[in-house]
């Protein structure tokens, strides 16, 4: 089969779609991440976006609206086709129902997941630090049980897991449709950067809560997508 084609893929095999690679980005995140960590990166980069007054993006109909809620409204619209695609199988009819229901799953276990991570976080968004007029003090989010003097509950970011959380399309897609699956992964990326733009631009969240995000939901579906092959094989 042509690699360009769009038409579904039926003659790829488990083998084909290792999850070698998936936990090899998932160890080289993890080192980028704990190395971002450690230069102290997170303040050299949002410090350009504020000053001792705040965040002049913080409410700009960019960030606020078309990123923030907009964010919002398009993960709203992603779980909705997911519904449909599980209740109708006159979607992407190449599908496996365990696919089908996998990738739903998945997702919204990212999407719980995330929240429930940041109820326990005592680390303060960058808009309550006091050198951009809040009361907080920085503290690393690895401090933990240290309370930075803000309200806390900002780590990680739970705005980018409305893209982040649904990176199991590209894993629920790949053996059918291989185009579309690479392309899905595409998009998926583009909205979490730029979400996570927007929130760095208005003072919401430091650019490692972002990228945490991504990492934690990458890592969570592959650990999962080995349940996803393991019925592949038995097929």
């Amino acid at each position: 089969m042509n690699a360009a084609s769009s038409t579904p893929s039926t003659a790829a095999t488990p083998s084909a779609f290792s999850l070698k690679p998936a936990w090899l980005i998932a160890g080289l995140g993890l080192l980028a991440l704990l190395a971002w960590d450690a230069g102290g990166l997170d303040l050299a980069v949002i410090r350009p976006w504020a000053g001792s007054d705040g965040f002049p993006w913080r409410e700009h109909w960019l960030t606020r609206d078309v990123f923030h809620q907009g964010g919002r409204a398009l993960a709203g619209l992603v779980i909705a086709f997911m519904v449909v695609l599980n209740l109708w199988r006159g979607l992407l009819l190449a599908m496996t129902r365990r696919e089908r229901l996998w990738w739903l799953g998945t997702s919204l276990v990212c999407l719980l997941l995330i929240p429930l991570l940041k109820r326990q976080s005592l680390s303060s968004c960058p808009w309550d630090l006091n050198e951009f007029g809040g009361m907080a003090q920085y503290v690393s989010h690895w401090r933990f049980g240290v309370a930075d003097g803000g309200p806390g509950h900002c780590f990680p970011s739970g705005h980018a897991s409305s893209a982040f959380a649904f990176l199991a399309g590209f894993f629920a897609m790949r053996r059918a449709y291989p185009q579309l699956a690479r392309g899905f992964l595409v998009g998926v990326l583009i909205c979490g950067a730029c979400y996570g733009w927007a929130q760095m631009a208005r003072g919401a969240h430091y650019p490692s809560h972002t990228m945490w995000t991504a990492w934690i939901c990458w890592t969570l579906t592959t650990a999962s997508a080995q349940w996803l092959l393991s019925g592949k094989r038995s097929q």
